[in-house]
């Protein structure tokens, strides 16, 4: 903002217009303080409201523009306008974020020389520093004069406030045992409404990761007569479940139940999920009986869809078909996903016949194209079935196969080292007009270099992928794993600069291969060359990069100690000459 000397009066705006300026301003301090200063310079008798000034002062505080905020102090000093609690609130609060007590225990002491009562709020700030420096003394006896000071506080919403401050700040700093000690002395009574500090306990636990803890809350809770919101009892749910402790979370859903509690979708597969790791089948079966139970909260084909995926990781067949047989039995019908969870369960656990027989139900049905089936077959080894499903009984069924299918299939030849299967599933892929994707030339250039026909390789991505346009980073990551295994560092380096040279920005894999390339053939010149092309493009080395290039210096210090090794030897066969005992 500028305002010119010389303007018209009328131009100049008045203190309400000025302070709604101001305001809207605020949001970035130092355009705030911008403002803040060009108005002052255009209507020297400009006094800003209390309430600006003290956003002011908190954005700059925030901004760690903490210095410029301690002018604004003084300007409101100057200015007539008397600061008050949260003037200084924000102020201590911006000091102690960057660990300078002494500066804000100076403010605080300040405040009682000008007699501005500190609010809750106030003491909150100044604890959260003193936790930081892991003062528990001074911190203790800062809160006990919070209570006091809470009990005499008329607004609730600031103590209120400070409450969720204190307890949010005691979390962060993994100082569960006052929090747990807060619930059960309650010295907030009387100043916090009940439930709500019982919520703000079980929210700052969960976010700090301590579920257990937040269930112990709940405990207190329903022995003194209170239930927890849906919401937080959800979360301890959900985060028990996700983080071991997946028994406890089971308990605290059959306790739920008894007051119309029901986990959402995440919390019911994270949960089911865990008690199939367990494994406890059981326990989960009953979990997915009541969610059928009460089929406004997930529907009932994700319901089974969900469950069948958790006993994926068991590796049990029967235990699907069982489930898919309930299934049916009660007239809820499968989908696509239903059936090819059941087809990966089978082919996973060795059971490609069962999922064949699925596969025909999956067919008649007229569902997707079953490329699970397909990826299982040939990982049985079972090449010409796999081929005639996807030639002959898919067509009868009236079931395209889609790039997804090609993919499982080629994906699979490859990996059995049937490349001229795999190309002329390629060839007819391109002829039926199914687009191929990235995933596609990956699995086929990765398959080419592995089988060593590396000509036809650069062939294909010289001649059909780069005019494609249709490359990503693991098509990248293919070659250069190719190049740097059939044809050395300084055809694979050509490759990538060339990549570079086109305006395509390979990501930081493909560097660590490079540099992996030239660490295994001890090219230390040429592996720091790489790190400073990746700099010079934009990447950063990454934990892997370094962990490569250590690979440098314990090939060097192999190559040391075979010389001291064979030193050693040539000494101990000297002392036996001269007979000199040694072991």
């Amino acid at each position: 903002m500028e305002l010119v000397e010389g303007r018209e009066k009328e131009d100049i705006p008045d203190d309400c217009d000025a302070d709604a300026v101001l305001s809207r301003l605020i949001d970035d301090p130092r355009l705030g303080l911008r403002a803040l200063d060009a108005l002052v310079a255009a209507k020297p008798a400009y006094v800003p409201s209390l309430s600006n000034y003290n956003r002011l002062i908190d954005a700059l505080c925030k901004g760690s523009l903490r210095n410029d905020a301690l002018r604004v102090l003084s300007d409101m000093d100057a200015r007539g306008r008397s600061p008050d609690a949260a003037s200084y609130t924000a102020l201590i609060d911006g000091f102690c974020r960057v660990g300078e007590l002494t500066k804000a225990r100076e403010l605080f002491d300040e405040m009682t020389t000008r007699d501005i009562a500190p609010n809750p709020l106030t003491y909150t700030m100044l604890i959260k520093g003193v936790l930081r420096k892991r003062d528990f003394e001074e911190s203790k006896a800062l809160m006990g004069k919070l209570w006091e000071n809470m009990r005499e506080e008329k607004k609730p919403s600031i103590n209120n406030a400070a409450f969720a401050n204190l307890i949010s700040a005691l979390c962060k700093g993994g100082i569960f045992s006052e929090v747990f000690r807060i619930m059960e002395e309650t010295p907030q009574t009387g100043s916090v409404c009940e439930s709500f500090a019982y919520g703000e306990m079980i929210d700052s636990l969960c976010k700090a990761g301590h579920h257990h803890g937040a269930s112990r809350i709940v405990y207190l809770m329903r022995k003194r007569g209170l239930l927890p919101s849906f919401v937080s009892y959800n979360c301890i749910v959900h985060g028990l479940s996700k983080n071991g402790g997946c028994m406890r979370a089971y308990q605290l859903f059959e306790e739920g139940t008894q007051f119309g509690y029901s986990p959402n979708e995440p919390t019911y597969k994270a949960l089911v999920e865990g008690l199939c790791k367990e494994p406890d089948i059981n326990k989960a079966k009953k979990l997915a009986e009541f969610m059928l139970a009460t089929p406004d909260k997930i529907e009932s084909t994700r319901v089974y869809n969900i469950f069948l995926n958790a006993l994926c990781v068991l590796g049990n067949p029967r235990e699907l078909l069982n489930v898919l047989v309930s299934m049916l039995e009660k007239g809820c019908s499968p989908d696509v996903v239903t059936l090819n969870t059941v087809v990966h369960g089978f082919c996973k656990a060795g059971w490609v016949d069962e999922a064949v027989k699925v596969l025909t139900d999956m067919l008649s049905g007229k569902f997707c194209a079953p490329d699970v089936v397909m990826g299982g077959l040939l990982n049985a080894g079972r090449v010409e079935e796999a081929m005639a499903l996807l030639n002959e009984r898919m067509r009868e069924g009236r079931c395209s196969p889609t790039v997804v299918t090609y993919n499982a299939v080629l994906k699979g030849l490859c990996e059995l080292g049937k490349i001229d299967e795999a190309m002329e599933v390629f060839r007819a892929m391109c002829r039926e007009r199914v687009p191929p994707d990235c995933m596609t030339y990956t699995g086929i250039i990765d398959g080419l270099f592995k089988a060593g026909r590396v000509e036809e390789a650069k062939r294909l991505w010289s001649e059909t992928v780069q005019p494609s346009g249709v490359h990503d980073e693991f098509v990248y990551s293919a070659i250069m794993r190719g190049l740097c295994a059939s044809c050395g560092f300084d055809e694979a380096r050509e490759f990538l600069s060339g990549l570079v040279d086109c305006g395509v920005s390979p990501k930081i894999v493909s560097y660590n291969i490079l540099v992996d390339c030239a660490c295994e053939a001890g090219l230390k010149r040429e592996a720091y060359w790489v790190v400073g092309e990746m700099r010079k493009n934009g990447l950063a080395p990454d934990a892997v990069t370094w962990r490569t290039l250590d690979k440098l210096r314990c090939v060097a210090l192999d190559r040391n100690w075979g010389r001291r090794k064979e030193r050693l030897i040539d000494l101990l066969f000297e002392w036996d000459r001269w007979e000199v005992g040694w072991r």
